[in-house]
């Protein structure tokens, strides 16, 4: 397989928290040539290829589309919601960030932020979703409160509101108003329950990566 890959695996690795070695031993290969590998210079192989796909819980076709994903610019959709909405649960909010990033890959054929989203009991939520809201919360950026129901609610802070958002496009908070506006007031339970409905969710196993191309099958009118 191409070496255009490269980026995409080391990225994985790092984010998945696993060594050169260790992922080399999943692969059968020596220490210096999986490194070889993610510096570009070594082909893998398509059984290499399939392998990395399942220890990395990708499928085969978004590992082939080789999107890197974007943790800065996934952060800036999360505080983009929370400006139009002054305070969102926390898995509702999970739910419209997949919105923005299967809307935008439905009229373009590419995510927002190149984040894979798995299947879980309360919808498809981005792997690195609940890291990433802790960040968020530990450099003080948005508050995560309890509600007396046990819901978690998020909300920016005067900190969070001075952070520059430009790595997101009009076109792109555009949809991101679109989509606030039409679940503004409903309950985290309709966002989910609507996700459940739709094709990524329905084909995929428990836990399994959700496909984006299995979205552009939607009807254009159940979108989000």
């Amino acid at each position: 397989m191409s070496t255009k890959y490269a980026a995409l695996i080391k990225a994985l690795r790092v984010e998945r928290g696993l060594s050169q070695s260790a992922v080399g031993e999943k692969l059968g290969l020596s220490r210096p040539s999986y490194t070889a590998t993610e510096q570009g210079t070594r082909e893998l192989t398509l059984g290499e290829f399939e392998k990395l796909s399942l220890l990395f819980g990708i499928s085969f076709q978004d590992m082939e589309r080789g999107e890197l994903p974007d943790y800065e610019k996934y952060k800036q959709m999360i505080l983009t919601f929370l400006r139009l909405e002054k305070s969102i649960t926390k898995t509702k909010l999970a739910k419209l960030l997949y919105f923005a990033d299967f809307g935008w890959f439905y009229y373009h054929l590419k995510s927002m932020s190149g984040m894979q989203y798995r299947k879980i009991q309360y919808g498809p939520v981005a792997d690195t979703y609940f890291r990433l809201i802790d960040e968020m919360a530990d450099g003080g950026e948005i508050t995560i409160t309890q509600t007396k129901d046990g819901a978690m609610l998020i909300a920016q802070t005067r900190s969070g509101a001075k952070i520059d958002l430009a790595k997101t496009s009009k076109e792109e908070k555009d949809l991101m108003k679109n989509i606030a506006k039409k679940w503004s007031g409903t309950k985290t339970a309709e966002i989910v329950d609507f996700t459940h409905k739709q094709f990524p969710y329905l084909y995929a196993q428990d836990n399994e990566i959700v496909s984006y191309e299995l979205f552009t099958q939607e009807n254009p009118d159940e979108i989000y």
